[in-house]
């Protein structure tokens, strides 16, 4: 199934957030529009936008006459929509609620360790950089013991949990996360790379010479 016309994409190119939905679309093999936002000169605070999110964060899609903010609203929206196969977003509950598991662990952990890390580094956030690094390693080393002997996060098949996880974590150098103790995740994160529509971010020039 595809949308009746291109899914118009509010973003950002070095949000992790926003390259999470970005990704989803790729790997959906989705037609959609880019928009770049410009957060720098405040468009997020406008009118126009506050309307498509009163919070003012990116990404958000227009698929139509569907409005819908939040980069993991918007996996869960495009997996339920546009995913026939049901691997992306799976309807069988023990794997449903793994998934959800995963989702909490993207907006928790990943948002305040790696992410919020790479917030400091490079769009100078007023955040406590070395907790950000610590919570980061400190969830690091058990996220890379249960990779242990699994393919994916949810199963042997990339869902959306694995989407929503990955851009935070790959980008971790940037906030000055090292990934070389934690064999496990760098593995993860190659087979996600393989996964046919993969699409990467653009990395910092900023954040890699941090």
């Amino acid at each position: 199934m595809k949308p009746a016309k291109p899914i118009l994409f509010h973003g950002f190119k070095l949000s992790g957030h926003s390259h999470r939905a970005e990704l989803m679309l790729h790997l959906l093999d989705l037609p959609f529009t880019f928009r770049e936002v410009d957060l720098a000169g405040g468009e997020q605070n406008g009118a126009p936008f506050r309307k498509l999110n009163p919070l003012g964060t990116v990404p958000v899609i227009e698929d139509g006459e569907v409005v819908v903010p939040d980069s993991v609203a918007i996996l869960a929206y495009l997996a339920a929509k546009y995913d026939e196969s049901g691997q992306w977003l799976p309807r069988e509950p023990a794997k449903f609620a793994q998934v959800q598991r995963w989702l909490s662990v993207a907006q928790g952990p990943v948002f305040n360790g790696p992410c919020s890390a790479r917030l400091v580094t490079l769009f100078k956030a007023p955040l406590d950089h070395n907790r950000a690094v610590t919570l980061a390693n400190a969830f690091f080393k058990v996220f890379d013991a249960e990779l242990a002997g699994r393919r994916f996060l949810v199963g042997e098949r990339p869902t959306i949990a694995d989407v929503a996880v990955y851009s935070y974590v790959a980008l971790s150098p940037e906030g000055g996360v090292s990934l070389e103790p934690y064999k496990e995740i760098r593995a993860w994160l190659r087979r996600v790379e393989e996964v046919p529509g993969f699409a990467s971010m653009p990395r910092s020039k900023v954040g890699l010479a941090a």
